[in-house]
C-alpha cells in the first residue's frame, strides 16, 4: 500500500467542456498500460458519471478570475494541501490517448518532467498535457502566480509557459524522452496531398498521443476537414486499438 500511496496518476476536470466519459476513458487506458501500483485521482467540480474506480477529490483552490484560458487551473495542483496525496504525481490531460506501457514515466528520476513543446522549438516552453512532479513541494508556483496578478498574460502566453519558466528558474526543468509523447497533429498526419489518400501514421515507438488544438480524438477517429481543406484527416480507425471508448 505504501508504494501505491506514493505513486499517483491525476487528472483535472472542471466545467462542461469534458464529460465524465473522458475521465472514464483515461482511467481505463491507465489501468491497461500502467503495471506499477498506483492511485488514479480526478480533481473535479462535477463527479456525476465517473467510474467507481476513480478517486474523486475537489478542485484545488486557485483564483484565476479575469485571466483568459482556464487551463491556468492546473496550477492549483501545486498547492501544499493537495488532498491526501503524497509522493509523485503524473498529470495527464483528459484528451490524450495512451498507446503503450507508461511505467517508464514513474521510473524516470527527477523532480519535474514535462513534454518539450513542438510549437516552441527554440524556447524552454513545455506542453503540460503530461507532466510529473512531487506533490506539496512547489507551493511557490502558486505564490508567484498571485504575485504576477492579471498582468501575467503580458509575460506568459499560457499556463504551460509560466510553469516551464518557473521550474527552469528552480533548476529542475526536464523533458520527457522525445519519442514518448508525440503530437498527433505534428507527428502523425500525412503531408499534403497524401493526407487525402492515407490514414495518419501510427507512431509505433510512442507511449502517448497528444491532441492539442484540432483535430480532437473524436475528430481524428471520424475524419476531419480543417480550414481550407489542407489539414484534412482521413478517419483514423487504428485509434480503436488504444482508445478505451465507452
Amino acid at each position: 500500500m505504501e508504494n501505491k500511496m506514493k505513486r499517483n496518476v491525476i487528472c483535472i476536470k472542471w466545467g462542461t467542456k469534458f464529460g465524465a466519459e473522458y475521465v472514464n476513458r483515461l482511467y481505463k487506458m491507465v489501468e491497461r498500460n500502467l503495471t506499477l501500483p498506483h492511485r488514479f485521482v480526478c480533481f473535479t467540480d462535477r463527479a456525476e458519471g465517473i467510474l467507481d474506480g476513480v478517486e474523486i477529490r475537489p478542485l484545488p483552490e486557485l483564483n484565476d478570475e479575469g485571466i483568459p484560458d482556464k487551463a491556468w487551473k492546473k496550477l492549483g495542483l501545486f498547492t501544499d494541501k493537495l488532498a491526501d496525496l503524497e509522493g509523485e504525481a503524473l498529470f495527464l490531460d483528459l484528451d490524450i490517448i495512451i498507446r503503450d506501457n507508461i511505467d517508464c514515466f514513474f521510473r524516470k528520476e527527477g523532480e519535474f518532467y514535462i513534454i518539450k513543446d513542438w510549437d516552441f522549438p527554440n524556447d524552454i516552453i513545455g506542453n503540460s498535457s503530461v507532466f510529473k512532479f512531487n506533490v506539496k513541494q512547489h507551493k511557490d508556483i502558486i505564490e508567484n502566480f498571485y504575485k504576477e496578478g492579471l498582468d501575467i498574460r503580458k509575460r506568459y502566453k499560457n499556463e504551460q509557459a509560466f510553469l516551464s519558466h518557473q521550474m527552469n528558474d528552480k533548476g529542475i526543468l526536464k523533458y520527457w524522452d522525445k519519442g514518448w509523447c508525440v503530437s498527433f497533429k505534428r507527428n502523425c498526419l500525412q503531408p499534403f496531398p497524401l493526407n487525402f489518400f492515407l490514414e495518419p501514421k501510427d507512431p509505433i515507438d510512442a507511449k502517448i498521443l497528444i491532441f492539442h488544438g484540432r483535430p480532437t480524438p473524436e475528430q481524428a477517429y471520424k475524419g476531419f476537414m480543417g480550414k481550407g481543406g489542407l489539414r484534412y484527416v482521413k478517419p483514423t480507425k487504428w485509434l480503436d486499438k488504444y482508445w478505451c471508448k465507452d
